[in-house]
């Protein structure tokens, strides 16, 4: 605890103090639930895109049990970009998934198998899972750390500064009530001596 200057001044000032951080204090309580209340929403959206990651990857085994030929796809599935925004949460700056474009392909219609087309489709559609996944974790990172530190301000405020200084003007208060006590007690010895000496 800094020492504390026991002034009337330096009363006003901690009293100013305490308003302040009563008046910052809720508004760094409703950036945490908000933050919260974020995380969970991006935490369930992640987890619904995987599960529909799941679900389509499931629904490929029947077709490349079929189709499973040793043929490698990766020539003709390449990212161009990955198209995202910037949004902003509770005064975090996070990124948004709005689209990726890939490169488009040309093949020789002999040489390459019927199905490339729908498997091409199908890595495409699995790679946009793994980048919308990305994405949000990297959301819910940004997010956390934010929360972390709002966190870390609310329990300050809490638990330190408001008691803190509320404990300061106790003090003041205590230290400038005896003062006065003691101003009134040697006006009184002060009057007491000059009606005596009067006499």
């Amino acid at each position: 605890m800094a020492k504390v200057k026991l002034t009337k001044n330096e009363l006003k000032k901690q009293k100013d103090q305490l308003k302040r951080f009563r008046r910052y204090l809720p508004t760094l309580q409703l950036k945490k639930q908000q933050l919260q209340m974020e995380i969970r929403h991006i935490e369930a959206l992640r987890d619904q895109k995987r599960q529909e990651q799941a679900e389509f990857k499931r629904s490929l085994e029947a077709w490349i049990a079929v189709f499973g030929e040793d043929w490698d796809l990766s020539p003709y599935v390449k990212i161009a970009q990955v198209r995202t925004g910037e949004g902003n949460i509770a005064g975090v700056d996070i990124p948004i998934f709005q689209g990726v474009d890939f490169e488009s392909f040309t093949y020789d219609l002999i040489q390459t198998p019927f199905w490339i087309d729908a498997g091409v489709h199908a890595l495409k559609t699995m790679i946009t899972y793994d980048i919308q996944v990305e994405i949000l974790e990297e959301q819910v990172r940004l997010l956390s750390e934010e929360l972390r530190i709002t966190t870390q301000r609310v329990n300050l405020f809490e638990k330190i500064k408001i008691p803190e200084t509320r404990e300061n003007i106790r003090r003041i208060n205590i230290y400038l009530g005896d003062q006065q006590t003691a101003a009134v007690v040697r006006g009184k010895i002060a009057k007491g001596k000059l009606v005596r000496a009067q006499t």
